[in-house]
């Protein structure tokens, strides 16, 4: 991943000096990231100034810039993400072709019935969980590593950013958006598999997070262009699954950390359902279209 040069400008956290932020405790006026920023009544506070004020009549929740809860371990889901697709992996190994077969993502084709009563299979003959189960599917090495290496660059500093159920959300939605896009576009009877649409989920929304704290935006936009370019220079990359996860991160993410403060849960609540309806709504329509 790109290396983020020092601005000027910019501190570092006082606890994790290898983040650069430009937001300050409200109390002691130290510099804090996103793992650090507890909400208070005006701006964010530092865990040392929260604890300071356990005395008080009311001691603040820590929350993260999203409003998530804010844990000690950040990055727990992210692994527990990493360690599901390692096993998955491993099985569709040992399983060969076969678990590719029922578990990829399938539009619309026949398993080799006969002319007068084929036997169908795909998303639009009701397997719609295809839609999500290929999203933790991977066949080759290289693909599998390629994925595994970006949710362990970008999960853990938008994990800690958003809060895990947060988190959680994007990954699924993003790798759900990817799915969509594929059946409405791509060949129906071409399989397809990967969490390439839940990473490219996690770049669009590593984009936002970046321009809400004011970050220097150059080094993830380049990395976002180079993949983008490998996306469509290569014929054998599913070029709908990359586009539908980015537009989603981008989409979800601004809910998350653009919501009005008062208005916080319940926009991100309406943000991600109206995502969630939106390729529901998509995919039903395409099956239709298909079987019709």
């Amino acid at each position: 991943m790109a290396q983020q040069h020092p601005q000027p400008g910019l501190a570092r956290c006082y606890q994790h000096q290898d983040q650069e932020t430009g937001v300050r405790c409200t109390r002691c006026d130290r510099p804090i990231c996103p793992s650090c920023m507890v909400e208070a009544a005006v701006g964010y506070q530092c865990p040392r100034c929260v604890r300071g004020a356990a005395g008080a009549t009311r001691a603040a929740r820590p929350r993260t810039l999203a409003g998530g809860r804010v844990t000690g371990d950040a990055g727990i889901v992210t692994k527990i993400l990493l360690a599901m697709n390692a096993v998955v992996f491993l099985a569709v190994l040992a399983r060969g072709d076969e678990m590719v077969i029922d578990l990829g993502m399938l539009g619309y084709a026949t398993d080799g019935g006969t002319f007068l009563a084929p036997n169908w299979i795909g998303v639009a003959d009701g397997e719609w969980y295809r839609l999500l189960t290929s999203a933790f599917l991977h066949q080759e090495i290289w693909h599998f590593g390629f994925n595994m290496l970006g949710l362990w660059l970008l999960g853990p500093p938008l994990e800690s950013a958003l809060g895990r159920v947060r988190f959680v959300a994007l990954y699924l939605l993003s790798a759900l958006a990817g799915s969509t896009l594929s059946f409405v576009l791509a060949d129906q009877t071409q399989l397809s598999l990967g969490a390439s649409g839940a990473i490219f989920g996690l770049f669009g929304a590593t984009a936002v997070l970046a321009r809400r704290l004011r970050y220097d935006m150059r080094p993830i936009l380049l990395l976002l262009a180079v993949n983008l370019v490998i996306t469509f220079a290569w014929s054998a990359i599913a070029w709908q699954a990359h586009i539908g996860g980015l537009v989603a991160g981008v989409v979800i993410a601004s809910g998350l950390v653009w919501a009005p403060r008062r208005l916080r849960l319940p926009v991100q609540i309406t943000v991600c359902a109206l995502v969630a309806l939106t390729l529901l709504v998509t995919c039903l329509i395409r099956a239709n279209q298909l079987v019709g």
